[in-house]
């Protein structure tokens, strides 16, 4: 049972503005991503939708720079998703993958693709980059399945699936934020599970010393197909996962952003439940579209911001209990659906990409 909603009245502690907006035609922009994982790179952001990857930088004046626009070689590519990597000698990278289930890596500096990881059977719904070694990419796919990658050597090291695995389309997966070996995964079945891969890191280990000229398929690829965690509930199907120390947040498909720990059922090892701790409501956000309406939070924690299907934005205070609605954000030019925001590194800016194709700044006024 989940905690009660609270009232929805913004407290507008922080207010934001419209600094700019950037119509890219009428493809829908599904994803966009600050550069959290170099810290040279913080003003640096990635969008993603169609055929195209953009770069850009964030500058003070509330303008938006663009260093570079990938386009694939495929028209009928569309990206749904793209993280930030880091090469071993600090060169930057970007991964991204979409309807094709083709994953590509972009060189930033020479602005050319480095690797293409090829290996689903499906498209691939979302990207996410180890924290701590940030060559390391999962990759969660349409075929059911998990992939974690070496994006710098292009090998697939290891493969969630199978027994134990998701029977359906991966939603959602997410490193955990200080344990290097754990991730959560979500699927359509309503399913979230947890993964473990330190019984597999000396494969970890070797992906790092295969050489370019060695043929990334010959790599001794493993098969995880038992998580450490699973945990159903129907009446809440989970489409974002995101972790919060040792809690998750999860998007549910009942317009609400959860906060939940999970907890093991007793003389069951791999088994789970929610504990739910909070909910934070999201008017208008219908469940049709949960596979493309993604949250984002600042680098510390503090808070969490997502947009609905009426282009409006809410911020939620993670650090207040009971739950409170830190600001709402709302534009006359804003009415097509928000499918993703980004929150800069201590949250004075969101961005957010829309269905209509348009990519919106805000700037939070007087910091």
């Amino acid at each position: 049972m989940w905690m009660s909603k609270e009232a929805m009245t913004p407290l507008y502690k922080k207010l934001y503005k419209v600094t700019n907006r950037t119509q890219h035609g009428m493809t829908p922009l599904y994803s966009v991503v600050f550069n959290f994982i170099d810290d040279r790179l913080y003003d640096y952001f990635a969008s993603a939708g169609g055929n195209r990857i953009n770069l850009y930088n964030c500058l003070e004046d509330g303008g938006i720079s663009l260093l570079h626009s990938f386009t694939d070689e495929d028209t009928e590519e569309s990206f749904y998703t793209v993280s930030w990597a880091c090469g071993v000698e600090g060169n930057s990278f970007v991964v991204a993958g979409g309807l094709k289930g083709i994953i590509r890596v972009i060189n930033v500096d020479d602005k050319m693709v480095h690797k293409t990881l090829v290996g689903h059977e499906g498209s691939v719904s979302e990207i996410k980059t180890h924290p701590t070694k940030p060559q390391l990419v999962l990759s969660a796919s349409e075929d059911g399945s998990v992939r974690l990658w070496n994006m710098e050597t292009g090998v697939c090291i290891l493969r969630f699936a199978g027994t134990g695995g998701h029977p359906s389309e991966v939603l959602s997966v997410d490193f955990h934020p200080s344990d290097k070996h754990r991730f959560v995964s979500c699927g359509m079945e309503a399913t979230t599970k947890i993964w473990s891969m330190k019984e597999f890191w000396t494969y970890v280990e070797m992906s790092f010393t295969w050489k370019d000229d060695d043929d990334p398929s010959k790599f001794p690829t493993q098969v995880v197909q038992f998580p450490v965690f699973t945990a159903s509930d129907p009446s809440a199907l989970l489409t974002c996962n995101r972790w919060c120390g040792d809690n998750i947040l999860s998007k549910s498909n009942v317009d609400e952003i959860l906060l939940w720990q999970p907890k093991f059922k007793e003389n069951s090892p791999r088994e789970g439940d929610f504990y739910g701790i909070l909910g934070y409501p999201i008017p208008d956000s219908y469940s049709h579209s949960h596979r493309l309406i993604g949250f984002s939070c600042d680098l510390n924690m503090n808070f969490v911001s997502i947009g609905n299907n009426k282009g409006n934005i809410y911020v939620w205070d993670l650090k207040s209990y009971p739950p409170v609605l830190f600001t709402m954000l709302s534009h006359y030019q804003s009415k097509s659906m928000i499918r993703q925001t980004a929150m800069s590194v201590n949250g004075n800016t969101i961005l957010a990409t829309s269905e209509d194709g348009t990519l919106w700044r805000w700037d939070a006024e007087g910091v």
